[in-house]
């Protein structure tokens, strides 16, 4: 990934005229993989999600279609929120889930400290966030610790087998999907992204 997905000004400049984009995977499939952890998360209370790093893509779309309303869609550019919210319209006809601005490497300081969700989900948020280095990605991970209810899981998609290898990370991690990526020619080397389930240490 280029360095520049680290900088809002990048988001702000590319969000101006786009409309809708998925990162990777369509959300349709990425939900067909953690739909059975977003139930089990959800046995014991109601799912109350928190989809970082939301940008322009429809997966809080899927969340509705399943009966989640409480959604908290969070994207640090206030453009990409409003992308969201028009295609929760465009979708269903008005906007029930909630579109905030915050950094997911602040979530501390960005989300009320009693604000708690039993999911959280990110689509390759994890890869931008990387590009500013180990530092950040730990803030990541530390902010979405504190932010997650007991029993709660952070479930994250990355293009990297080893995005999560990290010294201090507070949470044991569960490869649960290797995605084949598209091949250009049939004698291509496989390549997979990962999809992981994160649980607090």
């Amino acid at each position: 990934m280029p360095a520049d997905f680290e900088k809002q000004s990048y988001w702000r400049q590319r969000f101006a005229s786009e409309t809708s984009f998925e990162w990777l995977v369509s959300s349709q499939y990425f939900m067909s993989i953690i739909e059975p952890y977003l139930v089990a998360a959800c046995q014991e209370y109601p799912a109350i999600i928190l989809h970082l790093g939301s940008g322009t893509s429809d997966l809080q779309n899927y969340f509705r279609k399943r009966g989640w309303i409480d959604v908290t869609n969070v994207d640090y550019e206030p453009l990409a929120l409003e992308r969201g919210r028009q295609l929760e319209e465009a979708a269903f006809g008005d906007v029930k889930m909630k579109y905030v601005v915050a950094d997911a490497t602040q979530l501390a300081s960005d989300l009320p400290q009693n604000c708690k969700f039993n999911i959280v989900v990110d689509k390759s948020t994890v890869d931008a966030v990387a590009c500013a280095g180990e530092t950040a990605l730990l803030r990541m991970a530390s902010g979405v610790r504190d932010h997650l209810a007991e029993g709660g899981v952070w479930i994250s998609l990355s293009y990297s087998q080893y995005r999560f290898e990290l010294q201090q990370l507070p949470f044991e991690v569960e490869v649960v999907a290797k995605i084949p990526t598209p091949k250009l020619k049939a004698n291509d080397p496989d390549v997979y992204y990962s999809c992981y389930l994160l649980r607090p240490k």
